[in-house]
This record gives C-alpha cells, sequence and structure tokens, in this order.
C-alpha cells in the first residue's frame, strides 16, 4: 500500500518518493507534469478479441468503434525491422512456427496472421510499422507502442523502434506515439535514441525499486495492470508528474472505479461495450 500523503503543491522542494519494494522514502525533485493529448480509452492490440490481435483488421474494427487510439506490440525481424506481434513465437497468432526474432521480413510478411482467429479473418498479415503509421496518418488516431524485445535484443529493440517512430511521423499532426514496455532497458534505449518521445514504463506488479526506475527514465506515465492501483498510488503517481494507466480494464465496475481515481487511460479488449 502507498502510505496517505499529503497532495498539497510543493514544487519547490524535494517531495518524499515512496519506493514501493524497498518501503523507504528518498528525497527528489518532482518531474514538471507532463502535457497529455491522448484520450482516456485505448483499444487493446487494436480490437482485443473481437478482431485478429496486432492486425490492421483488429485497428480498423477499434476505430470503427469510436476508439482515437489503439495500443499494439512491436519487435523485430532478423534484419531489424519493426513488426506487429505479442509473442515471442509465430505459433499462436500465424500459421507460422517457432521464434519470430530470428526470420526476415519475407518470411514474416507471408504469414497468415487472421485465420486463427476466424474464417472471415483468413489471409489477414502481420503489419510492419510503417503500414501501422500509414494507418494512423490517414485515420488521425494515436497509438501506444509496446516494446517487446527478444531476449538481449532489448537495446536493439528500443533504439530501432524509436528512431522509426521519429522518421515516420515527422511532422505529422496530433501526438506521437506512446512508447511503453515492462524492460527498463528498451525503454532506455528508445530515450537515449529519440528523447521527445513519451515513455510509459509497464508493471505488473510493484516491483522494489520501479518508482525509481521510472524516475531514471523519465516516464511520462506509469501502466500497471488495473487492480495494482489504488487512490493513493494514483495520486502519488500525478503528485511526481507522472499519468496513471490500466491494463487491462473489461469489467463496466472496475472501470467506473479507476476513472473515480482518476486514472488517465484505461486500456480495454471490450470495444464493444466500453469506452467510446
Amino acid at each position: 500500500m502507498l502510505p496517505q500523503r499529503n497532495m498539497r503543491d510543493t514544487r519547490q522542494r524535494p517531495r518524499q518518493h515512496w519506493d514501493q519494494g524497498l518501503g523507504r522514502t528518498i528525497a527528489r525533485m518532482p518531474h514538471t507534469p507532463p502535457s497529455w493529448p491522448y484520450p482516456r480509452w485505448i483499444a487493446h492490440r487494436g480490437a482485443g478479441t473481437q478482431a485478429p490481435e496486432n492486425t490492421l483488421a483488429a485497428f480498423r474494427l477499434g476505430v470503427g468503434r469510436g476508439y482515437r487510439m489503439v495500443e499494439c506490440d512491436v519487435q523485430l525481424s532478423a534484419e531489424g525491422l519493426p513488426f506487429l506481434l505479442h509473442d515471442a513465437t509465430l505459433d499462436r497468432t500465424t500459421n507460422g512456427h517457432g521464434p519470430a526474432h530470428d526470420r526476415h521480413w519475407a518470411e514474416l510478411q507471408a504469414l497468415d496472421a487472421g485465420a486463427w482467429h476466424s474464417p472471415a479473418h483468413r489471409g489477414e498479415r502481420l503489419p510492419n510499422l510503417d503500414a501501422v503509421a500509414r494507418f494512423c496518418h490517414s485515420q488521425g488516431c494515436a497509438i501506444n507502442l509496446e516494446l517487446k524485445p527478444a531476449p538481449g535484443t532489448e537495446t536493439q529493440t528500443g533504439q530501432a523502434v524509436a528512431q522509426r517512430v521519429r522518421a515516420l511521423w515527422a511532422g505529422q499532426a496530433g501526438p506521437p506515439p506512446l512508447l511503453t514496455s515492462f524492460q527498463p532497458a528498451a525503454l532506455e534505449a528508445a530515450r537515449q535514441a529519440a528523447p521527445e518521445l513519451p515513455r510509459g514504463l509497464l508493471l505488473d506488479r510493484w516491483w522494489p525499486g520501479a518508482w525509481d526506475t521510472a524516475s531514471g527514465l523519465e516516464v511520462a506515465c506509469v501502466v500497471a495492470q488495473h487492480s495494482l492501483w489504488s487512490v493513493d498510488a494514483v495520486a502519488h503517481a500525478h503528485n511526481w508528474g507522472w499519468r496513471a494507466l490500466a491494463y487491462t480494464v473489461n469489467d463496466p465496475e472496475v472501470a467506473s472505479t479507476l476513472q473515480a481515481w482518476g486514472v488517465d487511460g484505461l486500456i480495454t479488449d471490450r470495444i464493444d461495450t466500453l469506452g467510446p
């Protein structure tokens, strides 16, 4: 549990930063609160379970339901090209087999990434980041790119995705992609490659040093599993100038509670019943 704290504005002096894992306070200067141009509701993997995840078909469905921001998973092909896939292996969501990171894009783009979901989506392909950018630009939607590096490629993935994002979104209207990851090394590489791009640390638990790590990465947000948030945790994140995002929010009552606590973003599969 985060401690009860006085949330008065104390920007002129260090606040006491609560290290969730170590259970101690550390004096730190707070960040300047970032601007936040993103909508509250975010379509998980495009359309969650309603269409084959991480495909343009899922994005089209999510946008068609009124969502103005989608979330997806990005990793690298063997030659370092960013493309969309959640798992480390191809078996669950394509007709390919084995690890994805050692396949070249020519092989990956030929796979069927839709038939596993339903006959109507047979022949849907894995999109690369260039195709995703074209979709976002044409539809005017924002995107959350989760960095999904294969083990040992954290730095390479963070750097390559950030550099490609910078090139693809240069001069475009609307907010830049939000880069998030469970892997601090990937976020640090993204920060070094393109420091202007907003970043978020993904958390499935309050592990020791998580808040210090987020501070060091100069994140714009913390993206935590929804059951981790409390009214105090949200206030703590806000007190540090970070936005609070929650995944994966599929229950209306949970969504209502999180919104009442001030959570800034809700990532959901239920594009058919929740959100816009």
